[in-house]
């Protein structure tokens, strides 16, 4: 029975990978949401909780939860009373997605024996540095990791802003 258990487990993560596995929780999708909409919209003001969560449509103390721990990591502040509100803590191109992430999810992996470190040994009880999924998965964790970490806030506003404006430019030559 335990070893079904075992197997099902291993084909479980293989499927996950290969058919489409979330990287990022909802949270963290609604985090990176909440901190541009900050970088976009707040000019020097605080903007409510309620303000970004009928704009971002995020659920309201789904959103207090995840502003509340991003304000602890020192990436927002906040005031409270009359003119209170959420502020970035730093400009926008100081910071990057990487951070914001790691602040939510601890890091991202694909599989289980690269998470953290990188030195926790596979399901399958084999030498990770010898397995070749290992390696390989490795090598692409790194990169997403580069991606993240070089990717601020102002970076992420700018490609909008450019994807909006090509869009417009778009010629229809449809009759």
């Amino acid at each position: 029975m335990t070893d079904w258990k075992n197997q099902r487990s291993r084909e479980s993560t293989l499927d996950l990978f290969l058919f489409g596995a979330s990287m990022i929780s909802k949270k963290t999708k609604y985090a990176l949401k909440a901190m541009e909409y900050l970088a976009q919209h707040s000019n020097g003001r605080p903007v409510l909780i309620s303000e970004l969560a009928a704009e971002e449509k995020i659920p309201r103390k789904f959103l207090e939860f995840i502003l509340l721990t991003l304000r602890k990591a020192n990436l927002l502040t906040s005031r409270i009373g009359k003119g209170g509100g959420y502020n970035l803590a730093r400009d926008p191109s100081e910071i990057t997605l990487g951070s914001i992430i790691r602040i939510l999810e601890g890091g991202l992996s694909l599989v289980q024996c690269v998470n953290g470190d990188g030195v926790k040994l596979c399901e399958d009880g084999n030498d990770p540095s010898c397995c070749g999924i290992h390696l390989v998965m490795t090598d692409l964790k790194n990169s997403i990791n580069s991606v993240l970490d070089e990717t601020t806030l102002a970076d992420i506003i700018n490609k909008k802003a450019t994807a909006n404006l090509l869009k417009l430019n778009i010629l229809d030559y449809t009759i």
